[in-house]
């Protein structure tokens, strides 16, 4: 296993630990101006998001309505609109192959799978990481480093197989001196692939694990460099 990753593994809570762990529940909203765009401007207000930390598992409640929820699986992926007593309302098998491309920020629609979809990959994999790169397939390595203003932040450029739905296969993790994560970059398949750095402000420590508790978006020029114009991956970034 990469050094780094060891490290920033050991940081999160360690990884024997994270084997013990059964669920994550989560409470949480999402908005702004990537949902209105969608026709979904409210659909994440009031969450309790609920996961399973070693497979692709994750549940939104509510969704669409108060007594309904959505649910992600993979191997194969499938997303489901169901009631509390789950029967489905809704269902569709390999949702990532059905989003309208190109994709316009400002007005390209989403239906609810797609949306669920979408969401459901990214908060997964954002309340899994870093354990979720020790899984089958997945490969983490260090590259070099990168200064931030006065900091300078060790990175992994992590590779995702497909049978993982996340935004795109290639992505890059920042660490601080702390091991902490401050910093992802990724190009999402099905908003036509923009550059995006999305940057974590703060961390907490629940049952002696850390995560990411907010972050912000910027847009980035093929060189690295964050644009001014930010829109794109600011609404891109679901969280």
């Amino acid at each position: 296993m990469d050094k780094l990753l060891t490290t920033v593994l050991e940081a999160h809570g360690g990884l024997q630990n994270w084997g013990n762990v059964t669920s994550i529940t989560a409470q949480m909203s999402l908005g702004g101006v990537f949902w209105a765009a969608r026709g979904w401007p409210d659909i994440y207000s009031k969450q309790t998001v609920t996961l399973d930390p070693h497979r692709e598992h994750i549940v939104f409640s509510p969704f669409t309505a108060p007594d309904r929820m959505s649910v992600l699986d993979v191997a194969p992926e499938r997303v489901a609109i169901a009631t509390r007593d789950g029967r489905i309302i809704e269902e569709r098998f390999n949702p990532r192959g059905s989003f309208p491309l190109p994709f316009l920020d400002g007005s390209t629609p989403w239906d609810a799978i797609q949306v669920a979809y979408f969401t459901s990959a990214a908060v997964w994999n954002y309340l899994t990481a870093p354990f979720v790169f020790t899984l089958p397939g997945v490969e983490a390595r260090e590259i070099a480093a990168w200064r931030e203003g006065a900091q300078t932040w060790r990175r992994l450029a992590v590779t995702f197989p497909k049978t993982i739905a996340n935004h795109n296969a290639d992505q890059v993790f920042y660490y601080d001196d702390a091991f902490m994560q401050r910093r992802m970059d990724y190009s999402p398949d099905v908003t036509g692939n923009p550059l995006v750095a999305h940057y974590a402000y703060d961390h907490k420590t629940f049952d002696g694990f850390v995560f990411r508790h907010g972050g912000v978006c910027s847009c980035m020029t093929p060189r690295g460099s964050q644009s001014k114009h930010s829109h794109l991956s600011r609404s891109t970034c679901p969280m």
